[in-house]
């Protein structure tokens, strides 16, 4: 957009008539889009924007930053590049290719939905936000996305970049956080969606949001397209808003970790299929912190039968993880076993890796006993 067009912007709000909330959120089409042409990431699920393909990113991109997003989603659709290979894959085949990524129910809740895709779509996703709200595992904001990116439906997408620039724009002081100001802003935007490029729009706010109007940072307001229009920029107000209430202390759980071996196998065991990390693979553990002593001796008690014994234990290292509402913190133990007890699997050591889906809570387990920490 041109400064002579910015100008002409400003000139027409003045302060005796500043723009209403339609009116400024219907005057950013022009400047965000002009800007989003010239300044978009180059994405691997942006060069050829299938439903299919902006269903399994918008997934992955929960929670999870866009640079850690692409290796895992280039191995992901190669490996299933279709909702039927993705309904038809083993589980622990799905999750090894999520390995790393977390939050495994999203991994889970994307075969649920292949299958119904499969079963009742043709294996193709549906082009209304309706339909879309029915698979699980999508929300307001991944159904607004694959409607708008994928099919061109004009469908609000708003996550938190959107909910960033939006709430600075309009000078908003309400918590961002609860779902009220969320669906607000969803209202606000349906009405001044553009019928064309309604993808370019919506992908155009969450690069703003991305890359300029940056959370924990100070906002590069002198690069923003948006800047004559933003009430908290004009108003010095970028350091205030958005507001968003603190979130509540992290649960702290203690966990003791054993890495028993014998020879060249590690045990393992299967994680439930419902809760943390649900069928996930894992180091046996204990609840709480117990010494070399007594870790021993619990291990032997709850895991060894007749004809099984653990010879000795050594320290392993201690580590931390954490997860949005729970922390571990772990402290491990090597013991060596004549053979490792018939309650978990006899795993060789090289295939650990390769084969079994592990999270990367025993990232540190891992490096040690394969002799890297």
């Amino acid at each position: 957009m041109s400064e002579n067009l910015y100008h002409k912007l400003q000139v027409l709000e003045s302060e005796e008539h500043p723009l209403d909330r339609t009116s400024r959120l219907t005057a950013i089409q022009g400047p965000l889009l002009d800007w989003y042409r010239k300044h978009a990431r180059i994405l691997p699920w942006r060069e050829e924007p299938s439903p299919y393909r902006v269903w399994i990113s918008e997934i992955m991109l929960q929670q999870t930053r866009v640079e850690a997003v692409k290796p895992y989603f280039a191995r992901f659709v190669e490996a299933l590049p279709d909702a039927e290979a993705l309904a038809a894959v083993p589980d622990d085949r799905l999750l090894k290719l999520w390995e790393g990524l977390g939050y495994y129910s999203r991994a889970k809740n994307l075969k649920k939905a292949a299958g119904i895709l499969v079963n009742e779509y043709g294996g193709r996703l549906p082009d209304t936000k309706e339909e879309l709200l029915s698979l699980p595992g999508i929300g307001n904001y991944t159904a607004g996305a694959i409607a708008s990116i994928a099919y061109g439906k004009p469908e609000p997408a708003v996550d938190g970049n959107v909910l960033r620039v939006l709430a600075r724009l309009l000078a908003c002081r309400d918590d961002i956080s609860g779902q009220a100001v969320k669906r607000r802003f969803e209202s606000d935007l349906s009405a001044v969606m553009p019928k064309e490029d309604c993808g370019a729009f919506n992908q155009g706010l969450i690069e703003i949001g991305a890359l300029l109007c940056i959370p924990g940072g100070e906002p590069r307001c002198g690069e923003c397209p948006l800047r004559s229009l933003c009430l908290a920029a004009r108003n010095g107000l970028t350091g205030e808003i958005p507001f968003k209430a603190p979130k509540k202390p992290r649960r702290i759980e203690e966990r003791t970790i054993l890495l028993i071996e014998a020879g060249d196998r590690i045990a393992l065991r299967k994680r439930p299929e419902k809760g943390l990390l649900a069928s996930m693979y894992e180091f046996p553990g204990l609840e709480g912190k117990y010494s070399q002593e007594e870790a021993l001796a619990a291990a032997e008690a709850l895991f060894c039968s007749e004809g099984e014994n653990i010879r000795s234990a050594a320290s392993a290292p201690d580590a931390v993880h954490i997860f949005s509402h729970v922390e571990w913190h772990m402290t491990g133990y090597r013991l060596e076993a004549d053979r490792i007890p018939a309650c978990f699997l006899a795993v060789p050591r090289r295939e650990i890796s390769k084969k079994y889906a592990l999270p990367s809570a025993f990232d540190r387990y891992i490096k040690f006993i394969n002799g890297k920490s």
